[in-house]
């Protein structure tokens, strides 16, 4: 897909790998909405990247606010081609612990954080992906993120590492889903990525969480996921995959 004069909706897009994505895709040419938190710095990004961004604040695990904030891009831009879903996060649990075994409520928050929020994001993208006109057969392009987690959890991330996991699963199925409407899905599963509090981290602590890594040996950069989104909206062949962005990072504990 041609990314000039598309419209982009970045989830998560006042930060970190979202904020670089929507960055990268603006100064392609494409129209963006960006939606994060209320308190993020979403309408502070969305006035740097210049007139006719959008900044929509929400909560993902509100789904009449998601609906919402798709039917204002909508008004406000007239289409949505490219859904981009990053927004997500995680909580340190083992299933027994000291303390008993997994909350229950915690793993449930986790799994609607990630997974639920990303299937509603996705459900409601391709709705409104269904009214473009196809231009080469293709009317959409919608990325999720999964994490190397769902392929090599660890210790503590037995919630996380089960919504990742079900964010490839998601990501092939609704691409068989979606293929007859010219919409494709793909998801990315990045490893440590230098955004959010890694940036406080002392260089030393860093570098022994990447140890185990093949090349580079170092935490990823905002800017390399926000270059493999492009790749994946340009290449029409990149259909029901998830793209490991990790430099074959194999994690154990210390």
């Amino acid at each position: 897909m041609e990314i000039d004069g598309r419209v982009a909706v970045v989830v998560g897009g006042a930060s970190g790998m979202a904020r670089a994505t929507a960055q990268d895709l603006a100064a392609a040419g494409a129209k963006i909405a960006i939606f994060d938190l209320p308190i993020s710095e979403g309408e502070k990004v969305a006035a740097g990247i210049g007139k006719g961004t959008l900044f929509v604040p929400l909560d993902i695990t509100d789904d009449a606010a998601v609906e919402a904030a798709i039917d204002r891009v909508m008004d406000e831009f007239g289409a949505i081609h490219i859904g981009i879903n990053v927004a997500g996060g995680g909580a340190a649990r083992r299933t027994v612990s000291r303390d008993g075994p997994h909350p229950m409520d915690e793993f449930r928050r986790v799994v609607e954080l990630n997974l639920v929020a990303t299937f509603n994001l996705v459900r409601l993208q391709a709705d409104r992906m269904t009214r473009n006109e196809p231009v080469d057969g293709e009317r959409g392009v919608i990325i999720n993120t999964s994490s190397v987690a769902a392929f090599e959890g660890q210790i503590g991330q037995v919630a996380y590492a089960s919504a990742k996991s079900g964010i490839i699963g998601l990501t092939f199925t609704a691409a068989r889903d979606l293929g007859s409407l010219g919409i494709r899905v793909n998801a990315i599963a990045p490893s440590l990525f230098d955004t959010g509090l890694t940036k406080l981290a002392p260089p030393e602590m860093k570098q022994a969480l990447v140890d185990g890594a093949a090349f580079p040996r170092r935490m990823g950069r905002p800017e390399e996921f926000a270059r493999l989104v492009r790749a994946i909206v340009e290449t029409p062949m990149l259909n029901g995959g998830t793209i490991r962005l990790d430099a074959a990072q194999r994690f154990a504990p210390k």
